[in-house]
């Protein structure tokens, strides 16, 4: 094993004594590595490294523990879950009391007026019944509530929202999404999809000391999971950016992100992009987030057949199939890097089939399309993605959660390719993975838990939900790391462990490539280090 120095610079952080896996096919192990300044300068046998240390030098002795290239969370949502870390927790509200009686306490503690949002319930966990707003309305008299589902395609509101947003008898519904309504018309409380936006648009906008207040929780709270870099998927994104530069001006900046615009906006980044670049290390710019359908728990998620459950309902389009080619054609056009929201079968052959007229009409570059989230593929479909060049950026904890109830919504058959790593993997498709925090935990650990086993959270299917689909740990590993630094474009920089790149890493408890798979989950994050710079430490 061989080390090389390449900067005549002091190195300032070393790690020696561990298991490193590199990332890289050329020298995939290692033992320690250097740092200084910001980047990587050597990588190979602590006895090398160990000749390099100099008095000013940290240096950690990992003991024998596995260090890996930090992770990359490809998916999620940043600003928002920051937010939720202080909001009211339904997440695992197990009946509708306790759902309520979680709603009156936190209402309790914050005052009148003030609008409760956040909360990420999931009907599932008591049977289904979706919430409505006579549940909350007795307990909330002062407060208006707007709480999402946990995959953020399902929002309900009380009386006190309701009239805020004059959603009524009367309202008409809006295309892309639904309102759910009771006798005689009246909303129900929950709204879906498109919906959404009648509540959404009146709830104020936060202040901008709690919105980098939510900035710094959500950065502390992804590098004790080992995450370094995020890829941002936000609904309100010009007005996260703005947090998210503010935050990088005051040298605040703990987590690198690659931030992606709404689809519709392509213009506006295009001209950003023109007259200021696409960023740096810290916070980047250039990608482009759309929606073709919904998600599969609210009976959005747009399929070919019928819900198994539901024989009348095959889900709904977000976004009309010319708004899409329009806005993806566009975007290519300019050069900008477009992302797009697909779970259900008929939503991801609609947009393939967009991405790959779109290219053939504006000709070949580098464009790196992706279909975010590819959650149930058509059989026929998945060599597609391989094929055009389409990344699927996808979440492994959806698979374990999901796999609870998915069957009963889509049957047996359509489960075959659902969360389809393995088939994806094995017909050359690149593969990056995230969490889509807010809607789960960002913790790479469990992802590559849930990827390797697929082990549903109810402990139903001991030998893996759809076992076929199972991957192996280093192939989870390389879809949290070199993936997702593949699917933004910086492969140059991050995502492997090599001499000259951002010296970006986390260093685990024990080694998951050596561990009993369904003890992966339990591994805790030791160090996490960003640019050189200690993040967490256990």
């Amino acid at each position: 094993m061989t080390t090389r120095l390449v900067s005549s610079e002091p190195v300032t952080f070393a790690v020696l004594n561990a298991r490193v896996w590199t990332g890289d096919s050329r020298q995939p192990w290692a033992e320690a590595l250097a740092v200084s300044g910001e980047r990587l300068v050597a990588v190979g046998s602590s006895a090398e490294v160990f000749r390099q240390v100099g008095a000013d030098t940290r240096v950690i002795d990992a003991q024998g523990r596995l260090l890996v290239p930090g992770f990359n969370d490809a998916h999620l949502h940043f600003l928002d879950a920051g937010f939720r870390l202080a909001s009211v927790q339904l997440r695992d509200a197990k009946m509708p009391e306790e759902f309520i009686r979680r709603i009156q306490a936190f209402a309790a503690t914050v005052p009148p007026g003030t609008w409760i949002t956040g909360g990420d319930w999931d009907h599932e966990n008591w049977g289904g019944e979706l919430p409505r707003r006579d549940w909350i309305d007795a307990v909330t008299p002062e407060h208006p509530v707007w709480v999402s589902r946990l995959d953020g395609h399902m929002g309900l509101a009380n009386s006190a929202a309701l009239r805020a947003a004059a959603v009524t008898a009367t309202t008409r519904e809006v295309e892309g999404g639904t309102i759910v309504r009771g006798p005689g018309g009246e909303p129900a409380g929950v709204l879906k999809d498109k919906a959404m936006a009648l509540v959404g648009r009146v709830v104020p906008e936060p202040a901008p000391e709690l919105s980098a207040r939510a900035l710094d929780a959500a950065m502390r709270h992804v590098a004790a999971n080992g995450v370094t870099s995020v890829q941002h998927m936000g609904m309100g994104t010009w007005e996260d950016l703005a947090v998210f530069e503010r935050a990088h001006a005051a040298g605040a900046l703990r987590t690198r992100i690659y931030v992606a615009m709404p689809l519709d906006t392509w213009e506006r980044l295009r001209d950003t992009v023109a007259q200021g670049g696409r960023g740096d290390a810290w916070l980047r710019i250039g990608a482009l987030k759309g929606f073709v359908d919904g998600s599969l728990g609210s009976h959005t998620a747009a399929f070919l057949e019928p819900f198994t459950d539901a024989p009348n309902d095959t889900g709904l389009l977000v976004n009309t199939p010319e708004d899409l080619y329009r806005w993806t054609s566009g975007a290519d056009k300019a050069g900008l890097h477009v992302l797009v929201h697909a779970i259900g079968d008929r939503a991801i052959r609609l947009q393939l089939d967009i991405f790959q007229r779109v290219a053939a009409e504006n000709g070949p570059r580098d464009r790196r399309f992706r279909i975010e989230h590819a959650q149930h593929i058509a059989p026929e479909d998945v060599p597609r993605f391989a094929a055009q060049g389409v990344i699927a950026s996808m979440q492994p904890y959806h698979a374990i959660d999901d796999g609870r109830w998915a069957e009963r919504v889509i049957g047996p058959e359509r489960a075959k390719t659902t969360y389809a790593f393995r088939s994806l993997r094995d017909t050359g498709a690149r593969l990056a993975f995230g969490s889509d925090w807010f809607v789960a935990p960002p913790t790479p650990l469990e992802g590559i838990y849930a990827a390797v086993t697929r082990r549903t959270l109810d402990g139903e299917h001991p030998g893996g939900w759809v076992p076929e689909q199972r991957i192996g740990v280093e192939d989870a590993l390389r879809a949290y790391t070199s993936g997702s630094a593949y699917a933004s474009f910086e492969e140059q920089d991050k995502g492997t462990l090599e001499e000259g790149k951002l010296a970006d890493f986390t260093l685990l408890e024990r080694d998951i490539t050596r561990i009993p798979p369904e003890e992966i989950r339990d591994v805790k994050v030791m160090l996490t280090v960003v640019g050189g710079q200690v993040v967490f430490e256990r």
